[in-house]
């Protein structure tokens, strides 16, 4: 089983060592012919108008809205979730538009704004989950297809999965927690 790493800007090198904890191969993707032979691809949190923009422009949106399309794993995260999000409602910015849901960018605010909360989050079991916020997003609205993973306590939608298409507005990969990249694993792994 190999998971790619969308390498073209943030938090990629904490993925990997995650995957790696998990017996998982992972490798940075860097250039569009690198996404054959992948199971599964994380498009990890960063800025998301430069990620969208480094996706122009090394020609990665075509292959990854044909996989999202065709039913291939991919997991967004903060920045990666804005990327697969159909709107963003504060940004003419134009993403993947592969996940039905619209999603807010910098919904928190600044990044002094940025905080850690425990989420319960009933697919990873009963212990809450550690979650860390960066200058997050949050997922606005949804549509049919798309089931709400997790909430803030005020009802704030920040985890979504349609198929085999999973978003969190936090970020994994900076806690010790290793039960949501478990997860996705097992996602890319059913039928």
């Amino acid at each position: 089983m190999r998971i790619g790493i969308l390498a073209l800007q943030g938090a990629f090198a904490e993925h990997i060592g995650i995957l790696r904890q998990l017996a998982v191969e992972a490798s940075p993707i860097r250039l569009p012919g690198e996404l054959s032979n992948l199971d599964g691809l994380i498009i990890p949190g960063g800025e998301s108008t430069s990620i969208l923009k480094l996706i122009q422009d090394f020609n990665f949106a075509q292959p990854l809205t044909e996989m999202a399309q065709t039913g291939f794993p991919i997991w967004g995260i903060c920045a990666g979730m804005i990327c697969l999000a159909k709107k963003i409602c504060n940004s003419n910015f134009k993403s993947l538009a592969v996940m039905d849901m619209a999603v807010k960018r910098n919904a928190f605010g600044r990044q002094i704004d940025s905080f850690e909360t425990e989420l319960p989050i009933p697919v990873l079991g009963n212990k809450p989950f550690p979650a860390v916020f960066i200058r997050a997003p949050i997922i606005a609205k949804v549509g049919p297809q798309v089931d709400i993973l997790a909430r803030l306590p005020n009802g704030t939608a920040i985890a979504a999965r349609q198929g085999k298409l999973v978003v969190s507005a936090f970020h994994p990969e900076l806690s010790h927690d290793l039960r949501f990249h478990s997860y996705f694993v097992k996602i890319m792994t059913s039928n």
